[in-house]
């Protein structure tokens, strides 16, 4: 629909902006006899072109929604599980994705950089991934709808060896999941 309504778009902007051609020009003189008849100019006649917006469909605000927070983590210092206040947007935004679609479900993967003892790291992922979730529970988000993970050391988001990969893996992975179309309070307000 949004190509179309972009095509027409562009096409009555075209039809708007073409220049008219220029008269003719002819080198010999025009005979002095009579004089010629009016010719009628060219009119250009716009019309409206009716645009109708469909509602969008519960499965297509669900994609918009979650691609508006795929492949974002929420990130922690060294050796910390405190969710840090740069870090809670994203939060908000997946709070919004879980209570626009009722019966969804989230899982939250609590991740570690590769220092430390793989107990010690899972204990730590499993802590992160318990901050995110008291964090969402905080913002009307049902604890049951949300299930912890701790991946500890084993999923490197980044594999290498310095400050910079350290970083990037010392993280909390949010996966929208179970998701149901057709149940969403947004499209249905009995449902809530």
């Amino acid at each position: 629909m949004k190509r179309i309504v972009m095509l027409l778009l562009a096409l009555l902007t075209a039809a708007c902006s073409t220049p008219l051609p220029p008269a003719p020009v002819s080198s010999a003189p025009a005979p002095a006899t009579a004089p010629a008849a009016p010719v009628a100019e060219r009119q250009v006649v716009l019309t409206a072109v009716a645009l109708v917006v469909q509602p969008e469909s519960p499965i297509d605000l669900f994609e918009r929604m979650r691609d508006a927070t795929a492949n974002q983590s929420i990130y922690f210092d060294y050796d910390q599980y405190t969710i840090k206040p740069d870090e809670t947007s994203l939060i908000m935004e997946h709070a919004k994705l879980a209570n626009a679609f009722p019966r969804d479900r989230l899982t939250l993967q609590g991740n570690c950089d590769e220092r430390g003892g793989s107990e010690y790291n899972l204990a730590l992922g499993q802590r992160r991934a318990e901050a995110a979730k008291s964090y969402l529970e905080n913002l009307g988000l049902e604890s049951t709808r949300v299930t912890t993970v701790s991946n500890g050391k084993e999923h490197p988001k980044a594999t290498g060896h310095d400050e910079a990969s350290w970083k990037e893996n010392r993280r909390d992975d949010l996966i929208p999941t179970d998701h149901q179309i057709g149940v969403s309070s947004v499209t249905d307000p009995s449902a809530r």
